[in-house]
C-alpha cells in the first residue's frame, strides 16, 4: 500500500511541476510561488478549521517549521529550469539530488530517521539508476541542471522536517505550517526580487486555463501523503518510487506540452525501475538470511 502511495505522489509531483511551470510563465517565477502557496494555504486552513486542530500550540522545536521555507526554494528552483530543459530531465536531475541526500539520510539516520545501511551489493542497482538518469538528460544548460539537482535535495530536507513535525502533531497541522511559513517566505522573496514581474492589472487577471492553479492543491495532497510515507519507506527507496510515478507522467506531459517523445526518457525510466527492483531483491534476501 505504501509503495502504491509513493507512486501516486510521484505522478502528482510531475503534474504539479507542469502546472507550476506554466503559472510561472504567466506571472513570473516569484509571483507564481506566492499564488501557489495561497491556493494550498486556503485549502489546508479550511481542513484544519473543520477538524478544529490546535495549530499554534507551544513546545515544538522551531526548526521543524522550516520545511515550508525550504519548499519555496524548491518551487523556485524547479520553475526556473522549466522550458529550458525537458520536464523529464528536471525530474531525473531532481531524483539524482534526492537519491544522493537520501542515501546519506538512510546511512546515518539524519534527524532521527530510521537507518538503512547501504550494502556494496546494491551498487549494481545504483549504477542502473544512474544510467537511467543520465539517459534522460538530452540537453545540458548548467544553471538549469544545477537548480534541478538542488531542488531534488531540498525535497528530502523539506519532507523530513515536515514528517518530524507531523509526528509531534498530525499530518494536517504539519501541512498547514508548510504552506503558512512557505507563503510568508514567498511574499518576502517576491518583494525583494520579483516586484517587476507584473503590475496590478496583470496580478488581477486570471488565466482561462484553470489547470495552472492546481499546483498548490496538488502540493497540499502530496505533502500530506509524503508525511505518512517518510517514516514507512527508506529515503532512497521513497525517492525511486516517486520517480517511477514521475517519469510516466513526465513522458506524457512532454508529449502534450512540447509535442516531443524521446525513447531515451522511456529507457531511462526502465533502467531506474530495474535498479530499484534489483536493490529491493537484495534487501529482501538479506532480511531472509538474517532471520534464519
Amino acid at each position: 500500500m505504501h509503495h502504491f502511495l509513493a507512486l501516486l505522489v510521484g505522478l502528482l509531483l510531475s503534474i504539479m511541476v507542469a502546472a507550476n511551470g506554466g503559472l510561472a510563465e504567466i506571472y513570473g517565477v516569484h509571483a507564481a510561488s506566492v499564488v501557489i502557496h495561497i491556493v494550498g494555504l486556503v485549502l489546508i486552513t479550511s481542513i484544519t478549521l473543520f477538524k478544529r486542530d490546535r495549530l499554534f500550540a507551544k513546545g515544538r522545536p522551531w526548526y521543524l517549521y522550516l520545511g515550508g521555507a525550504i519548499g519555496v526554494v524548491t518551487v523556485l528552483f524547479t520553475n526556473v529550469p522549466f522550458g529550458r530543459i525537458s520536464v523529464s530531465a528536471i525530474l531525473a536531475l531532481g531524483l539524482f539530488g534526492q537519491g544522493v541526500l537520501g542515501l546519506i539520510v538512510d546511512q546515518y539516520g539524519w534527524m532521527g530517521m530510521p537507518k538503512h545501511a547501504f550494502h556494496k551489493k546494491k551498487l549494481i542497482g545504483l549504477l542502473l539508476v544512474l544510467a537511467g538518469i543520465a539517459s534522460m538528460i538530452t540537453s545540458f544548460e548548467l544553471v538549469a541542471v544545477l537548480l534541478s539537482f538542488i531542488a531534488g535535495a531540498n525535497i528530502v530536507v523539506s519532507r523530513t522536517l515536515n514528517a518530524k513535525l507531523a509526528e509531534l502533531t498530525n499530518v494536517r497541522i504539519s501541512t498547514f505550517f508548510n504552506y503558512f511559513v512557505g507563503l510568508t517566505v514567498a511574499i518576502v522573496v517576491y518583494l525583494l526580487f520579483g516586484r517587476n514581474e507584473l503590475g496590478v492589472p496583470a496580478a488581477l487577471h486570471l488565466s482561462s486555463n484553470w489547470f495552472l492553479y492546481t499546483g498548490g492543491a496538488l502540493g497540499m495532497i502530496m505533502i500530506a501523503l509524503t508525511n505518512i510515507l517518510v517514516v514507512k519507506i527508506s529515503a532512497f527507496y521513497l525517492s525511486l518510487l516517486l520517480f517511477m510515478g514521475q517519469v510516466a507522467a513526465g513522458i506524457v506531459i512532454d508529449i502534450l506540452l512540447m509535442g516531443a517523445f524521446s525513447p531515451r526518457n522511456l529507457i531511462g525510466g526502465v533502467l531506474v525501475t530495474l535498479g530499484l527492483v534489483v536493490d529491493l531483491l537484495i534487501d529482501k534476501r538479506s532480511t531472509v538470511a538474517q532471520n534464519k
